[in-house]
């Protein structure tokens, strides 16, 4: 009992230096999103949300640089998650990737005005086609994709003009919900197609929630935050392992970056 007691605890005190840790200056891309466990809390089963955030840094690597938990989702809950960035060494991001969690794109533009957002695409396509008829589902798609696959701006308004003229009738809402987001979607369009090809999607961590649920699909739920905070960290950890390459591209990422963001972004070169 002894031994589990001390290794739990060591496991503890990893959780809070990790949490703590100084961060870089600088991410080029960051992308946020949360999974929910549920947790005892007060002799009740309650859902609690895990907050990720993983950074690109200016050496090619990808690293999860926080972990928050909290019970609701709000822009005041985002502003304190990128304060603490901010306390913790971040002074700038240059990309920020997200689903449309309540919140964030406000907090992200009132703590770190100058970072674009951008809205994890797929996430928007999945919702979109829940409100189309099966009937419609083929033809639909086709024409949203001359949208999302558009060569340029100018290329995806014009498409986009066209499926409103189509379906914006016949399916309001869908079309609606474009229109509402549209600048936050489409960012991804200013860059190059590498840099899209990593910042219209919040797959990289979609990815690691689904290891982490692997990691924890054995808990129907955790008897305290500690707990789940040991979990989720060991999880961590463990997907981690698999990001000790650059990302793809990076000699050509890293050097669009630079003409991009010459200002803001300065690159290890022994990194290339």
């Amino acid at each position: 009992a002894s031994s589990i007691s001390n290794i739990t605890d060591q496991v503890i005190s990893d959780v809070e230096a990790w949490q703590t840790r100084p961060l870089d200056d600088t991410y080029l891309i960051v992308w946020l999103d949360g999974i929910r466990i549920k947790v005892r809390s007060e002799g009740k089963i309650i859902c609690k949300s895990v907050y990720l955030i993983i950074g690109l840094n200016t050496n090619g690597h990808r690293e999860v640089i926080g972990m928050w938990i909290n019970e609701t989702e709000s822009a005041s809950f985002w502003m304190n998650v990128l304060d603490d960035l901010k306390k913790r060494g971040v002074k700038d991001i240059l990309i920020a990737c997200s689903d449309n969690l309540k919140g964030l794109t406000q907090a992200i533009k009132a703590v770190f005005p100058e970072t674009v957002t951008q809205l994890c695409v797929v996430h928007q396509i999945r919702n979109t086609m829940n409100y189309i008829a099966s009937k419609d589902k083929r033809v639909f798609m086709r024409d949203l994709q001359q949208v999302y696959q558009a060569r340029n701006i100018d290329a995806a308004q014009e498409s986009f003009s066209e499926l409103e003229t189509k379906w914006g009738e016949k399916y309001p809402y869908a079309i609606k919900s474009w229109i509402a987001n549209w600048e936050n979607l489409t960012a991804y369009f200013e860059y190059p197609l590498e840099i899209r090809k990593i910042i219209y999607t919040t797959n990289v961590i979609e990815n690691l929630n689904r290891n982490i649920r692997k990691f924890t699909k054995n808990k129907l739920m955790f008897p305290d935050d500690q707990a789940m905070k040991k979990a989720v960290y060991l999880a961590i950890q463990q997907a981690s392992i698999a990001w000790s390459t650059k990302v793809q591209h990076w000699p050509l990422i890293a050097n669009q970056f630079l003409v991009l963001y010459p200002e803001r972004v300065k690159i290890n070169q022994s990194s290339l």
